[in-house]
């Protein structure tokens, strides 16, 4: 196959090409740019293609790589934007008011749960609460290590079943 015959059969496939790149990228110019690329890709690695294989496979094929690469290197590098948000500058931080009432009522409903636990999960959740740690806990209370790790994951599942989210 010449360089010509080559080059007008890849021709014949653009019209499958576009459709296909823009399903991938959902961008009009990124679609754009990826059949250019691909079509460059094609072009340069002629001599790779092996006559009476599917060449819409193989351009699709070379395609789909593109993109890939494209998508790993785009999520590896964030894009940052140097230009600040107009509404950062009219909402600022110090004008807003502070409403303390929600975290007052779940402060309350923890605190009412907690209260609510057994003597024993209680006294050890309520000593690792304030920072004490295991070992410090089980020396203070005259029980195992193990004993205190229990009685800390028991109140905290029994928190969690009784706190809503």
């Amino acid at each position: 196959m010449t360089t010509t015959d080559f080059n007008n059969a890849i021709a014949t496939q653009s019209d499958f090409l576009r459709p296909y790149a823009q399903s991938l990228t959902h961008d009009v110019e990124e679609a754009r740019d990826l059949f250019q690329e691909t079509m460059l890709r094609a072009i340069t690695n002629r001599s790779k293609y092996k006559i009476g294989t599917n060449l819409k496979a193989w351009l699709y094929t070379i395609m789909r790589n593109i993109f890939i690469n494209n998508y790993r290197k785009n999520k590896r590098f964030t894009k940052v934007s140097s230009a600040v948000p107009e509404d950062i500058v009219m909402y600022n931080v110090d004008k807003k008011a502070r409403n303390d009432g929600w975290s007052n009522v779940r402060m309350h409903e923890i605190q009412t749960q907690v209260e609510a636990l057994p003597q024993a999960f209680r006294q050890c959740f309520e000593l690792y609460n304030m920072g004490y740690k295991y070992q410090d806990i089980a020396e203070a209370l005259n029980e195992p290590l193990g004993t205190i790790k229990s009685r800390i994951h028991f109140a905290r599942k029994i928190l969690v079943s009784k706190l809503d989210r």
